[in-house]
């Protein structure tokens, strides 16, 4: 479990771990986006940026213990020019507006559910709204690996974690093994 203390106002944050119910619960809505919750946010991202192995994509607020409605993600999720990756993004009361009809399989893991993977179909494009720190509320169309990550974010909003798609969709669960001689990762394929 990674540890950050960043603002004297924001308690020790740490990412919640599975079966922890507090990743269950299905967050209400932002009202006021305050200066504290900016704050909470900037320490999300901070926090979401100590994990290398695997690297952290994305972080919800649940798997912070918190119960409104918002996560941080990397906005683009390539790399940039310069080896690194983008930006990320605060976002607020996200929704799903609209998902296309077609579907694309990711490797997906988890934070809270470290050392384990899943093979997890979602739309690959999708219409969203949400607000940023500053109350400006956006509509997007998201395609590719950003629109897996905003899926995987909201799902954490709703008390939904990825194996229950994977079970769900009859996938396939890998538990990381480690490096083999080359430095190549290795995964087993495992039943739950």
């Amino acid at each position: 479990m990674r540890t950050i203390t960043i603002f004297d106002t924001i308690p020790l944050m740490n990412v919640v771990i599975a079966p922890d119910q507090r990743l269950r619960i299905k967050t209400k809505k932002v009202i006021k986006i305050t200066s504290g919750l900016v704050q909470t946010t900037q320490a999300m991202i901070k926090l979401t940026k100590t994990f290398k192995d695997p690297e952290g994509v994305g972080l919800a607020s649940t798997q912070v213990g918190l119960d409104r409605s918002f996560f941080v993600a990397l906005d683009d999720v390539k790399p940039t020019k310069k080896g690194g990756k983008g930006k990320f993004i605060i976002v607020f009361n996200p929704k799903i507006i609209s998902s296309s009809k077609t579907l694309k399989t990711h490797f997906e893991g988890c934070l809270s559910i470290p050392n384990y993977w899943g093979e997890v179909k979602r739309p690959s494009t999708v219409k969203v709204s949400f607000q940023d720190q500053t109350g400006k509320t956006y509509t997007k169309t998201l395609r590719g690996l950003m629109a897996h990550v905003f899926q995987h974010e909201v799902d954490h909003l709703n008390g939904i974690l990825f194996p229950d798609l994977v079970l769900q969709q009859k996938g396939r669960f890998f538990k990381y093994k480690g490096l083999d001689k080359r430095g190549q990762e290795i995964y087993e394929e495992i039943t739950i």
